[in-house]
């Protein structure tokens, strides 16, 4: 098997990006009209390296990536939620607040339910394995050309699924369906263009690894099926 030397950096910014997305989607964010999770400030590069780890290394390592970032993900809440049970030391103040105050703001801020936790966990499987498919499907079918047809269109049928699943999941029932409607296709939009305007930055990484890693990997015998490992 080659040793790849770009391998778990790559690996380890994909992780990242989806652990901090996590982290700082609680905040609400105003963009001029519209409403947006401050998520959408990272969660989108972990799309863009989803698509380097397709393009360049195949989609079999990506698939292992794309489950170990799902394993950390679930150690980086573990740890959280277990944090949040802990109780304050009584000196833990400031501001004017008590400890419970400062507990109680935490909570706030790191909390979670488990319908949010649970849709953010399903969403993003099905929308990085979507999106690692259709790339290297897509690799095959252009014949390793035009790669911003492969990135766009892969993320296109990534964040729909994954924008369609996360706030059918978490938010049907509670939000009325024209605005459930209107805030999936504003995140599906707003994250495909993200991803769209870096195109150049994803050309130069791909660029970069193919020349030196000396791999350029094409999926035309892999085992597609996401619950396998190697």
């Amino acid at each position: 098997m080659p040793r790849y030397r770009w391998l778990p950096a790559i690996a380890a910014i994909f992780v990242t990006s989806l652990i901090v997305a996590n982290v700082i989607a609680v905040k609400l964010v105003a963009i001029g009209p519209v409403f947006l999770s401050a998520a959408i400030l990272i969660f989108p590069i972990s799309y863009i390296f989803g698509d380097v780890l397709t393009e360049v290394y195949g989609y079999a390592r990506a698939r292992q990536v794309i489950w170990i970032g799902f394993l950390c993900n679930l150690l980086a809440v573990g740890a959280i939620w277990l944090s949040i049970q802990l109780p304050p030391a009584p000196f833990w103040t400031g501001g004017g607040k008590d400890a419970e105050s400062f507990q109680l703001a935490y909570q706030t801020v790191l909390g979670f339910t488990p319908r949010i936790l649970g849709s953010s966990f399903i969403a993003y499987l099905i929308g990085e394995f979507l999106n690692s498919f259709v790339l290297a499907k897509m690799k095959i079918a252009t014949q390793g050309r035009h790669l911003y047809l492969r990135t766009i269109g892969s993320t296109l049928v990534g964040q729909l699924a994954d924008s369609v699943v996360f706030f059918s999941l978490a938010f049907y029932g509670i939000l009325p369906a024209p605005a459930l409607g209107q805030l999936i296709i504003t995140q599906w939009l707003l994250k495909s263009a993200y991803e769209a305007m870096l195109t150049p930055a994803t050309y130069a990484v791909v660029n970069f690894l193919k020349r030196t890693e000396q791999e350029d990997y094409f999926d035309r015998d892999t085992h597609f099926n996401p619950l396998r490992w190697r």
